[in-house]
């Protein structure tokens, strides 16, 4: 299974990567990068069940669950 955020469904991502120099002499050897989310595995107390749930989230998905509520969050999700 591919790597992504539970919460906000964030994955991998395909760029370029080559400097301004490249640019300007219009050649670039350098090719794909592939940019990975920023994922935790974090363990997340639910008072509300009483339970511990281990998600893989990412950087954003844990401020969405500190502003939304584990409970709330999680449960949208489908992990509860």
């Amino acid at each position: 299974m591919a790597r992504t955020c539970d919460v906000t469904g964030k994955s991998t991502q395909v760029g370029g990567r080559y400097s301004n120099r490249t640019r300007a002499t219009q050649y670039n050897p350098t090719g794909k990068v592939r940019r990975k989310a920023n994922l935790h595995r974090r363990r997340i107390y639910v008072p509300e069940i009483d339970k511990t749930v281990i998600v893989d989230v990412s950087a954003k998905g844990l401020k969405t669950i500190k502003k939304n509520g584990a409970f709330a969050t999680l449960k949208k999700i489908g992990k509860i």
